[in-house]
């Protein structure tokens, strides 16, 4: 009787010990998903997929970015560190470094080698640059390396980052068709990852093609198939339903996956296999896994937020995270995992569709923006002083202007004031003015936040709502306006209840939340403003 006692006993202070925190978190972020496309699809939605989120969780309707460049590589990293590109270091997916004197990538890193089928570039990647840690970094080591934390995504830096730096592993696709890592993480993949790259689990994607997952009326949505505004997938003749897959892969190989909506299920797949092999969320000690979803960015880059393409590839997607839900429900529990959904930003509208609806925006290549840089410097000092425009920002060549005796300060005077009379600017502003920023001005705040004195540029640009620094067709993003910001936000699981609120928020409150909710210290870079909605047991009023 004692030692059953005793044994009942153990069993509550485990139950009691496991309520603390859920056997697992799950962070799913969708790249370049708009909020505003969870209301204009809903309709088409399934009610166990974002409704099912929405429904029966707590859902921050206006949950933005706070920096700029909204990019794919900032994004990650401000959600899982709780803080801005000023502080984490993750200034752009790529970018000229002052500090190196070249253009550096997120995640390279020279020191680690391929693990897996991929090629010797696509592997030699891992977090050394991301400066502050994450929340899955707090988890590893508020758990004394117990829990396991594991990123993947097809893209590396939407794996990398938001693992953080003690991650057990992160995966990404390769052109190959496999799942990759690098030496940063193992010699060798595990034996699951392997088993599941042999098995070339994208061929019956790719076998099956791509036709609408509906009835061509229900996607009165979008504009047309074949408008003007959509770009080529994969080179074909028209960008219009349905697309041979196989032809397309007979030519380009297994990387079309990336551009289609079925790369999100391949993921999926891929996701639940590590939650089954790796055993995440069987045990008492809280795991956290990582998930972003490439293919909407691929497909939104190419043919745009008003394209069927774009709408048939979020309809598929619901479904997809229904599915996943389920998933969870059977092997986790449906009460032991705490799971959070966003965006790593969000996308303009195609700025030629706006224009021939009579807004006086366009389109401008980047290149055609440095090109015209150039040639100024070259017609004003006789030399090209510029060593880089990218990412909105503008690199000069001081050892060049110290020799021919030129004045830094009124060289860059001299930039603004040409730049200031082309048609997209709407500012420019001096390294001087973002590191003197008080917060007062309001996109100089942004830019503020996006900066860091040792890897960006002389001087920064800022554009004009509506125009985009891109092709004419598909879509870009990287402003800090609204329709590059504004994400969705959904919590749902472990001790969240249904609600929703209208109150500004910003993205990196979701890392200090979840450090709270929790129970772990924050990331060491974030300012722990916390989302308060979500934290206890009771909805605020």
């Amino acid at each position: 009787m004692k030692k059953l006692f005793l044994l009942l006993f153990f069993v509550l202070i485990s139950n009691l010990q496991a309520q603390q925190r859920p056997k697992l978190v799950v962070g799913i972020v969708v790249d370049q998903m708009k909020m505003e496309y969870l209301y204009r699809f809903s309709d088409d939605f399934s009610s166990n997929g974002f409704k099912r989120l929405m429904d029966k969780g707590f859902v921050f309707h206006n949950a933005n970015f706070n920096y700029m460049p909204t990019y794919t590589a900032p994004g990650h990293s401000s959600i899982y560190t709780g803080t801005t590109p000023s502080v984490n270091g993750i200034v752009g997916n790529e970018w000229f470094s002052r500090k190196l004197g070249k253009t550096m990538y997120c995640t390279d890193d020279d020191a680690v080698k391929t693990v897996g089928n991929g090629t010797e570039k696509e592997g030699a990647m891992s977090p050394k640059n991301l400066l502050s840690t994450t929340i899955t970094d707090e988890l590893r080591l508020g758990t004394n390396f117990k829990g396991k934390v594991i990123g993947m995504s097809l893209k590396d830096r939407g794996a990398i980052l938001p693992a953080g730096h003690f991650a057990n592993w992160a995966f990404w696709y390769s052109g190959t068709g496999a799942f990759i890592s690098s030496t940063f993480y193992g010699a060798a993949l595990p034996d699951w990852v392997t088993e599941f790259n042999n098995e070339k689990n994208y061929m019956p994607y790719i076998n099956s093609g791509w036709s609408l997952l509906k009835p061509a009326a229900d996607y009165n949505e979008s504009l047309p198939d074949d408008n003007p505004y959509e770009g080529k997938l994969y080179n074909c003749d028209k960008p219009v339903f349905p697309y041979n897959l196989k032809e397309m892969y007979d030519k380009h190989g297994a990387e079309v996956m990336r551009s289609t909506p079925f790369g999100n299920n391949l993921l999926a797949d891929f996701a639940k296999k590590a939650i089954e092999k790796e055993a995440l969320g069987k045990d008492n000690v809280t795991d956290f896994l990582t998930v972003s979803f490439s293919s909407t960015d691929y497909v939104g880059h190419i043919l745009g937020p008003r394209s069927m393409e774009l709408q048939d590839t979020y309809l598929r997607l619901d479904l997809t995270i229904a599915d996943f839900l389920d998933y969870l429900d059977k092997t986790v529990g449906k009460d032991n995992y705490l799971l959070f959904l966003t965006a790593d930003h969000a996308c303009a509208e195609n700025a030629s569709h706006l224009k021939d609806l009579k807004y006086n925006v366009k389109n401008i290549p980047g290149k055609d923006i440095a090109k015209g840089i150039k040639e100024f410097s070259t017609a004003t000092f006789g030399e090209n002083l510029v060593v880089e425009y990218s990412n909105f920002n503008i690199y000069f060549n001081k050892d060049l202007i110290q020799s021919k005796g030129l004045e830094l300060s009124k060289v860059k005077q001299t930039f603004k004031n040409y730049l200031m009379t082309q048609e997209q600017i709407k500012r420019v502003y001096t390294e001087e003015e973002i590191l003197a920023s008080t917060g007062n001005d309001y996109f100089l705040n942004f830019i503020a936040k996006g900066y860091d004195v040792t890897q960006n540029g002389d001087l920064v640009v800022l554009d004009k709502p509506g125009y985009i620094e891109y092709g004419a067709t598909g879509t870009s993003h990287g402003t800090p306006y609204a329709y590059d910001t504004h994400a969705p936000l959904l919590f749902y699981g472990w001790k969240i209840k249904p609600g929703e609120s209208f109150d500004k928020k910003e993205i990196t409150q979701i890392a200090p939340t979840l450090a709270l909710k929790l129970k772990l210290e924050m990331p060491n870079g974030t300012e722990g403003k916390v989302l308060t909605e979500v934290l206890g047991e009771k909805l605020s009023p």
